[in-house]
């Protein structure tokens, strides 16, 4: 997979590290091998036999995935998006679409990619600052992607056969049915998430979890998540955990904490948008009054 990531999709290898939450030098010893093996081996390009189509559709689609995540939040560009590898993963999705049509996963797939690519236009403002979902017009959402997507989330979902693609666009999906940022369904989010772990167990997803249920059950409860995971040091190298537990322990009160939180996703050496947002935020924090301690 590193390797398709880096010689089809060309992608740098620091960006295919930073998505798969792992050291550059891992990625790049990992594409060493893979050239070495495909020439040591003679590989040649051919159709997978029909027993290896699951576990190839399975690597396929996550390429497309990371590929489109790249582009919605790219680690290397000046812009909050990349539009050019957003609309490549969007043909690829549409062309295995039309190939694999019966296929739930790929069919969610596809519409997670419309249900979040519907939102490109609203994520920066004119200035070209990072917007974040909560506070976007969401009349500059594009109301063809989010159609086609809904209509296709409820057609996967229709087969009665869940997966992890499905699951993400079903809670991308309820972020669309939300008129306003206070309209959304987080509690119904939060159990999507609780779903989505049971086929992909992983701390990132754990973490998306954590935030719905600070939406839903107030930012004490998602930081005591998110401080369990902290202690990750795999996800430690993902700036969003940390951009997470600042945003939530400055609801908390605890400015100081939220300041580390905040310098701690820095050190991470974020994209330019994202830097330009988190030291908003500190600054923001810095010139905040103390919270006011309560009497017992």
């Amino acid at each position: 997979m590193t390797l398709t990531l880096r010689v089809v999709c060309g992608l740098p290898t620091a960006s295919i590290a930073r998505l798969l939450l792992l050291p550059e030098a891992t990625v790049a010893q990992r594409i060493v091998r893979a050239k070495r093996k495909i020439r040591d081996a003679g590989i040649r390009l051919r159709l997978p036999e029909p027993a290896e189509r699951p576990t190839r559709l399975a690597s396929v689609l996550r390429v497309i995935y990371l590929t489109f995540t790249e582009g919605h939040s790219p680690h290397s560009a000046s812009a909050v998006v990349r539009d050019d590898l957003c609309e490549e993963a969007l043909r690829l999705a549409r062309r295995l679409h039309r190939l694999l049509p019966g296929e739930p996963e790929v069919t969610g797939l596809l519409a997670l990619i419309l249900l979040i690519s519907a939102r490109s236009a609203a994520r920066a403002d004119q200035d070209g600052a990072l917007v974040l979902l909560a506070d976007q017009d969401r009349s500059r959402w594009d109301q063809g992607h989010l159609a086609e997507g809904q209509s296709l989330v409820e057609a996967a979902l229709a087969q009665r056969r869940p997966g992890p693609y499905q699951l993400q666009a079903a809670i991308a999906a309820c972020h669309a049915d939300a008129a306003t940022a206070a309209d959304t369904d987080w509690r119904q989010i939060a159990a999507l998430y609780g779903e989505l772990l049971r086929f992909d167990p992983s701390p990132v997803i754990e973490a998306n979890r954590a935030v719905a249920v600070a939406y839903a059950e107030g930012p004490a409860a998602g930081l005591a998540i998110l401080d369990t995971l902290a202690a990750s040091s795999r996800l430690a190298r993902w700036p969003q955990l940390h951009i997470a537990r600042g945003a939530l322990l400055a609801q908390c009160g605890h400015h100081a904490d939220a300041v580390a939180a905040y310098c701690d996703a820095l050190a991470l050496e974020p994209a330019g948008p994202v830097r330009r947002h988190i030291t908003g935020q500190i600054a923001g924090l810095e010139g905040a009054a103390p919270a006011p301690t309560q009497e017992t």
